[in-house]
């Protein structure tokens, strides 16, 4: 993957290659392998470059035969090689091998219909010299970022937002309602953005900007109208599926390696991925020193099983405190969570290794109903139908053990789940998840409150849900929901791309491609869901290509240590400095009253309940935003930015 750039003027002031060349410098780290720039004009685009297609052929921005479009591109086309020879019987001559060229030419025979031919990840740009206009792209589910602001007609667009902020002329005011987004959703919504000034292209959507106006419109969405019985061939679809997709994840003029957490997922792509690649795999994994948290014992089981050549990245809870800060400024957005901390220390490892191209199990549990979201609907609708029994609601019990491990407060857990939203709800089943997140509101200043006056994230999702939403089955409601509000803006965004490509490194996610998506969309939900029993079909499936432990293995959500790592001994400056009164009244978001309560019992070691926790990570988080984008905040004591390297060991 690149980063990629662009300004569009309505006017006819020329863009500056040094304006130009500034963006691409502050996305340096998403392609350190070389950089370039355009500028027509009024035009100018601007990429640097990860090479791994046609290493030597495939430098940006790029042009057809006579230079009428061009186009600059982050990402991977996995059918091009049969988009070109089509393209060639139509006429069209290439130069190189990349994939890249394939969109030059696609758009000037097909048009925006382009995308509907592409499978792949992408985010790109295409001018267009003879309609003086600028076509904008992101890929069906939002795997590859792309930003974008408007001023006065002219158009700023990059891959990440400090990109858009590198050229002086793009506001870095916060959105308070994006803000409320993430303090509910985990992650502001596209196309809302954290900053007033900037949105988001919202996954399976385009745009197109001529003569100062950006028209949008959506083309691709997920749907789960078509749902039928299982088919006897299904589980023989599935296994071309997955291995077509693996298969072509593999190409690449680099060597290609596999996150490994142990679960079914990511096990599951190794497996393929080893069985087709013609060296030992190289698999990477992140383990901890609390076992609440680690998964090495089947991560090993997995990678001995395979052979694969295995590194290890340790999780200490001084790790994630330590680089937390650059955690923050890669996510350009306040986080809930710790767990993209150990993702960022794991990508560097990957770097470390040579490898700057790995596959992963992301998206399977979105696809397949493998999130405990899943049977926790499912159970809450069960106890509904008889509101009354007192041995139903013991069925989450079983879902959640850690919430009161010793069986203290498993009624309040229960009330809790049970009395989160009415069945009727559109939002039912991401009712708890939404209403656990927002108690960090109750640390709003008066003044931030007050910013927020009629605004109501719940009524906004509500009201921009698709029409064919209220005719889905309730598991499907929840997919959509995973789908769109978590997986694209959060999991595939802030803890997927961007601590990925920290240290250039991109993640290809199989279970991604649209077509293994729309079967499973397509399958009954006992297919994938059936009881307590989550990934039905895929389980079917792996237990003909992984360990039995492995195969089988309860679904355990992927979490990293929240609070104890700012509170620990040693723990950074920066920590005390941001949570203290003054800094957090510069801050304006949160009240200092409030928030000396929790702040004081964590640093004595006091137990928290999980929505403490989370909130306290959200405003720390949202301190360090407010230092690196707005200033907002002192000056905290960080004292690198750069952390040292990371403990590693190889299997």
């Amino acid at each position: 993957m690149c980063g990629i750039a662009g300004i569009a003027r309505r006017g006819d002031a020329p863009v500056s290659v040094e304006v130009l060349e500034r963006m691409a410098a502050a996305l340096h780290h998403r392609g350190p392998d070389g950089s370039g720039t355009y500028a027509d004009g009024h035009i100018g685009f601007a990429h640097t470059r990860l090479s791994i297609l046609d290493l030597a052929g495939g430098a940006q921005p790029m042009g057809d035969e006579d230079g009428s479009y061009v186009v600059v591109f982050n990402g991977e086309i996995f059918n091009h090689r049969g988009l070109r020879h089509e393209l060639e019987l139509h006429g069209h001559t290439f130069r190189t091998r990349s994939d890249t060229e394939v969109l030059v030419h696609g758009y000037h025979e097909w048009g925006a219909g382009l995308l509907d031919r592409l499978n792949g990840q992408f985010a790109f740009a295409i001018y267009d010299r003879k309609r003086q206009s600028v076509f904008l792209a992101r890929d069906r589910f939002g795997i590859l970022p792309l930003f974008y602001a408007e001023r006065d007609g002219d158009l700023y667009f990059g891959s990440e937002i400090k990109a858009l902020f590198a050229t002086g002329e793009v506001d870095r005011a916060p959105d308070p309602v994006g803000l409320d987004q993430v303090f509910t959703f985990w992650a502001a919504r596209p196309p809302r953005t954290t900053f007033r000034a900037v949105r988001a292209l919202e996954p399976g959507c385009c745009a197109l900007w001529r003569e100062g106006r950006l028209a949008e419109r959506r083309y691709y969405s997920v749907d789960y109208s078509g749902v039928g019985a299982e088919a006897p061939e299904s589980l023989r679809d599935l296994d071309g599926a997955l291995k077509s997709s693996v298969l072509t994840r593999l190409v690449a003029d680099v060597p290609v390696g596999a996150y490994l957490s142990g679960g079914v997922d990511s096990s599951a792509v190794c497996a393929l991925a080893s069985a087709a690649s013609l060296h030992a795999l190289r698999t990477f994994s992140v383990t901890f020193d609390d076992p609440r948290f680690d998964e090495s014992a089947y991560q090993l089981t997995v990678a001995d099983a395979l052979d694969t050549r295995h590194a290890v990245q340790r999780i200490g809870g001084a790790d994630i405190a330590r680089v937390f800060p650059d955690v923050v400024r890669h996510a350009e957005t306040p986080l809930l969570r710790t767990a993209p901390a150990p993702l960022f220390l794991l990508s560097r490892l990957t770097r470390q290794h040579g490898i700057k191209v790995v596959i992963s199990g992301e998206g399977a549990d979105e696809t397949f109903h493998g999130y405990d979201l899943f049977k926790e609907t499912a159970v809450r609708l069960f106890c509904a139908r008889q509101p009354g029994s007192t041995v139903r609601p013991r069925l989450l019990d079983r879902l959640y053990p850690y919430l009161a491990p010793t069986g203290r407060g498993n009624d309040f857990w229960r009330g809790f789940f049970l009395g989160a939203g009415a069945p009727d709800d559109p939002l039912f089943s991401h009712l708890p998840r939404f209403q656990l997140t927002s108690r960090i509101k109750d640390f709003y200043s008066a003044d931030f409150r007050a910013a927020l006056d009629g605004v109501d994230a719940l009524a906004e999702l509500r009201d921009g849900l698709p029409k064919a939403f209220a005719h889905w089955s309730p598991l499907h409601r929840a997919a959509y929901l995973e789908f769109t509000t978590l997986l694209s803006p959060y999991l595939l965004s802030t803890q997927g791309d961007r601590m990925a490509m920290a240290h250039s490194v991109e993640a290809r996610v199989p279970y991604l491609d649209h077509r293994v998506v729309e079967f499973a969309a397509a399958l009954p939900e006992t297919s994938k869901l059936r009881g307590l029993k989550e990934k039905r079909i895929l389980k079917r499936w792996a237990a003909g290509v992984l360990p039995r432990p492995v195969a089988e293995r309860v679904k355990q959500p992927y979490r990293a240590p929240d609070v104890p790592p700012f509170f620990a001994e040693g723990a950074p400056a920066y920590v005390r400095e941001l949570l203290e009164p003054a800094s957090l009244a510069a801050g304006g978001v949160f009240d200092p009253a409030t928030v000396a309560g929790p702040a004081r019992r964590c640093a004595a070691g006091s137990p928290m309940p999980p929505w403490e926790s989370q909130a306290l990570v959200g405003i720390l988080s949202t301190q360090l935003w407010q230092h690196e984008f707005q200033a907002a905040v002192p000056q905290p004591t960080i004292t690198a930015r750069r952390a040292s390297p990371p403990a590693a060991a190889v299997a």
